[in-house]
């Protein structure tokens, strides 16, 4: 199952002077419903749902509101690097949150939905097409009941910030950043990539949106396809971000998150919460990515409860930050020896004292009587150090064990971020990952916050890259 690897960008927050003066609507959603190919236009949504929706998404910053420098990191688009036609770009810290799910499903499409072997090499057409798929799965696995139906979060008519809303000077600055233009549409019709905050701020951006539903998996994926400019222009990250939650409910997400006062994107930094992550990837923001629920002094904590499509390792587990045991897959019986060793060396070390040895093959069910204990540790421990080794003690008990794992496998690594890639080149790192034994003699290659991640899944992983230098997670 692919995984991929993810680390998050940063920024600050803060309202402006004038709506906190005008006390403007936060949004203006107008709202239209598609019922069996009728549209009809709503009045617009209750404005404390609007505030709902900006409180759920930015929260309450004690400096006030949201500022322009936050607002302008996560307002760009789905955008392809030039250099990597299957990669997505990232302009500045922040919207990884999004963007690093949204890659990691469009690349499991690509490679395990299409006949062509070459899956770096695509058409415009082709990244169109992966795109739209991509962000309809996301929406689906989302949607909290299919009766309620798929929100997406556009411009309302006639007020794209590339209308004559905006001035002559800000749209020629603007169009340095645009796309070329496909034959079918209009250089008029063509959204730019990227927006400073100057030009369209927070609260601008808020009063133009327009809500629409369907109600069919068949009619979303045709308005997914159809607002394909809308997902690669300005902002396009966050009106999926907006569509996203909307199909899922306001309420259901307060429901899931830990803490209902902790808002998706981090108040601080800018970055995108675990909760918002897990429902990108999962369906449900949980805070947790432990398997199931948890019970802590009489507090229910909420973690993942089925296997996704695509997953993440997180380096914080290397850190000891949190555990993982199983979001990947089942454990063989050696990789459940492994754990239960592991529970007794909390220090991974390698080794536990020899008096645990019979609480650990206790815990394995393995036969525990004292005499057969003795002469297990006479075995593995025969200079008498009073030590038992993880190596020997599996060698023992699981010696024809196959994980299923290859000796080795290739290896790719991805980070939009354009400053964090070799020449500034957003592209694929390859390189070769092996999977050493415990008993093989350890080929030391870099110890990079890379191999870090991976080590949480792979113990005695080693990383051999095809460049000179290692990749940045950064």
């Amino acid at each position: 199952m692919p995984q991929v690897h993810t680390a998050l960008g940063s920024g600050v927050l803060r309202f402006g002077r004038d709506f906190i003066k005008n006390r403007q609507p936060l949004l203006s959603l107008h709202e239209s419903r598609t019922e069996e190919g009728v549209t009809k236009d709503l009045k617009p949504i209750m404005s404390e749902l609007n505030k709902e929706m900006v409180d759920l998404v930015w929260g309450k910053p004690s400096g006030g509101g949201v500022s322009t420098s936050i607002f302008r990191r996560w307002s760009q688009g789905f955008v392809f690097s030039e250099h990597e036609q299957t990669a997505l770009k990232q302009f500045e810290g922040g919207p990884c949150a999004v963007i690093a799910p949204v890659q990691a499903f469009l690349l499991k499409n690509i490679l395990f939905n299409r006949e062509n072997s070459t899956w770096r090499q695509m058409s415009e057409e082709d990244q169109k097409m992966a795109l739209c798929s991509t962000l309809s799965e996301i929406l689906e696995s989302a949607c909290a009941s299919p009766s309620t139906g798929f929100c997406f979060v556009t411009w309302a008519k006639g007020q794209s910030p590339y209308t004559s809303t905006l001035s002559k000077t800000q749209t020629q600055s603007q169009t340095q950043d645009m796309p070329r233009p496909e034959s079918s549409q209009s250089p008029q019709e063509q959204q730019p990539t990227a927006l400073a905050a100057e030009d369209l701020g927070f609260e601008q951006f808020h009063s133009v949106l327009h809500k629409r539903t369907v109600l069919s998996v068949s009619d979303l994926r045709e308005e997914v396809l159809s607002l394909y400019q809308s997902w690669r222009g300005c902002c396009g990250v966050l009106l999926f971000l907006y569509s996203v939650i909307l199909t899922k409910g306001i309420e259901n997400i307060r429901n899931e998150i830990q803490d209902p006062t902790e808002p998706l994107i981090d108040p601080i930094h800018g970055h995108g919460s675990q909760s918002l992550v897990n429902l990108l990837i999962t369906g449900h923001a949980v805070s947790n990515v432990w398997d199931g629920d948890r019970e802590c002094s009489g507090m229910k904590l909420h973690g993942i409860h089925k296997q996704a499509s695509v997953g993440f390792l997180t380096l914080m587990e290397s850190l000891r930050y949190c555990k993982e045991m199983s979001l990947v897959g089942p454990e063989s019986p050696s990789e459940q020896a492994r754990r239960v060793f592991q529970s007794f060396d909390p220090e991974d070390n390698g080794f536990i004292p020899e008096s645990l040895l019979e609480d650990v093959m206790k815990a394995l069910d393995l036969v525990s009587e004292p005499e057969y204990v003795s002469l297990v540790k006479s075995k593995l421990d025969p200079e008498s150090l009073g030590i038992i080794l993880l190596g020997p003690f599996l060698l023992e008990f699981f010696p024809d064990q196959d994980s299923g794992i290859p000796d080795s496998f290739p290896v790719y690594h991805y980070n939009g971020l354009k400053q964090s890639n070799h020449k500034e080149r957003v592209e694929y790192v390859e390189g070769t990952a092996l999977v050493l034994g415990f008993e093989d003699p350890m080929v030391r290659t870099d110890d990079t916050p890379v191999k870090r991640c991976l080590q949480t899944k792979w113990p005695y992983i080693e990383l051999l890259w095809a460049t000179n230098l290692s990749p940045s997670m950064n």
